[in-house]
């Protein structure tokens, strides 16, 4: 006998059918959010993550179109990294956001279903994309900040979102938010790290034309010292990048030949036209100009910090008997070190009024034969390497005038290194 009304039938059959509905959409979701999780952490490029999360989503929403945009706020827009199942999608599509766009993707509770009265709410129509192909829109914010947003296409047969979808994305739009946050700020250190570094190298590249000009000046007190300070300069950074010195201690160590001497300024010009020795208080005046110096550019902000020790203490040996402070080698850093022995060297091979100068292979023995006592060895070994590919041609750019570099042949430069060396190990030999 069938029953008079099937109400009672058809009812529980309904409901479990929903049930079941829905026991499929959690899965789906949770299925979802089990490939996101591992695709997010992932070492990858974002392309990657990105097709990652639209599949996700796609999943999530049961659709079949969907798009990821950033959000930048300068100016408002929303600006595409990815797009899936649109069969026409501008590559980035770019949508301007007005204020009120802004405030009411930022204020939404979450995805929110379009309609034609409702898309000029979240969307402007003054991109390259209609906003009329979206159907579901779901802002994509960390800490009630906007980041970006998922826009929904058409489902399969055209039917609408429905509540469960809706949650199921807005579930999942957080862990997509995050993730975008994260590329974004990565984007921002990465831009910013770029821009720096840009900055610096055109701001290394201002201060080495400006301190250029400036130690030119600074040796024009007297004809016997044109260009002193341009070598010095030139010979400290090729010693620099013998030691494998980084380009920022490079350019340190330039900045710093072309400054060494800026005491110079203060002392009277008749000294270093004079073609006898310096009296002692002749000496003193001369002396001073490494404080004069120290005490101009000590409180000038440098991009490099060593140049004040640099200008007051490259007068500095290694014994201790040099000046103004009388340190030795361990009181004094390795750019220290270097401007003095540049300085030292060029002094050396360079004419002076009261002596003509030395030959490139007298002054590289008077090097050698002072060292350690005066100088570094290290850095005299440098100075030697410098030279020798000089001799050989294998110095991109020359480091001494190239009628220097053909007074001296390579041999004598390895018999020089060699008798440094040995005067180091005292004639030890180590084997291995």
């Amino acid at each position: 006998m069938v029953p008079s009304t099937c109400s009672g039938f058809l009812a529980p059959a309904s409901a479990v059918a929903v049930q079941r509905d829905n026991f499929r959409r959690l899965l789906r979701t949770v299925e979802a959010l089990s490939d996101l999780g591992p695709a997010i952490t992932a070492e990858r490029d974002f392309p990657q993550t990105a097709r990652a999360m639209l599949s996700a989503l796609q999943q999530a929403g049961d659709t079949r179109e969907v798009v990821l945009f950033l959000y930048s706020d300068k100016p408002s827009l929303l600006s595409s990294v990815a797009a899936a199942g649109f069969a026409l999608m501008p590559e980035p599509a770019i949508i301007p956001l007005l204020p009120k766009h802004v405030h009411a993707l930022s204020s939404a509770r979450g995805p929110a279903v379009l309609d034609q009265g409702s898309s000029d709410v979240f969307l402007s129509s003054n991109g390259n994309v209609a906003p009329e192909l979206f159907k579901c829109i779901a802002p994509l914010k960390v800490a009630g900040k906007l980041v970006g947003a998922v826009a929904l296409g058409r489902r399969e047969g055209d039917s609408p979102y429905d509540v469960s979808e809706l949650e199921a994305l807005d579930l999942l739009c957080h862990y997509v938010a995050l993730a975008i946050h994260n590329h974004t700020l990565s984007q921002t250190l990465a831009q910013r790290v770029s821009e720096n570094l840009r900055l610096m190298a055109s701001l290394h590249g201002f201060y080495d034309n400006a301190l250029e000009a400036f130690a030119t000046a600074i040796d024009v007190k007297h004809v016997n010292i044109h260009g002193h300070s341009l070598r010095v300069s030139h010979y400290a950074a090729a010693i620099g990048e013998a030691l494998n010195l980084d380009s920022s201690e490079v350019a340190a160590l330039r900045s710093a030949g072309y400054l060494h001497d800026i005491g110079k300024v203060a002392v009277d010009k008749r000294l270093f036209g004079k073609t006898t020795s310096l009296d002692p208080e002749e000496f003193r005046e001369m002396a001073d100009h490494t404080v004069v110096g120290h005490k101009i550019v000590r409180d000038v902000q440098f991009p490099w910090p060593q140049i004040p020790e640099i200008v007051r203490w490259h007068h500095e040996r290694a014994d201790g008997t040099g000046y103004p402070d009388g340190l030795v080698l361990e009181d004094v850093s390795t750019p220290v070190r270097i401007i003095g022995l540049a300085d030292t060297f060029d002094a050396m091979i360079s004419a002076r009024p009261y002596r003509e100068p030395l030959s490139l292979g007298a002054a590289l023995s008077e090097l050698v034969r002072l060292t350690p006592q005066k100088f570094d060895p290290t850095v005299v070994q440098a100075l030697l390497l410098q030279v020798r590919r000089d001799t050989v041609g294998s110095n991109r750019t020359p480091f001494l005038e190239n009628r220097l570099a053909g007074n001296i042949a390579a041999a004598d430069i390895d018999h020089l290194a060699a008798g440094l060396q040995h005067k180091m190990t005292r004639g030890r030999l180590y084997l291995t």
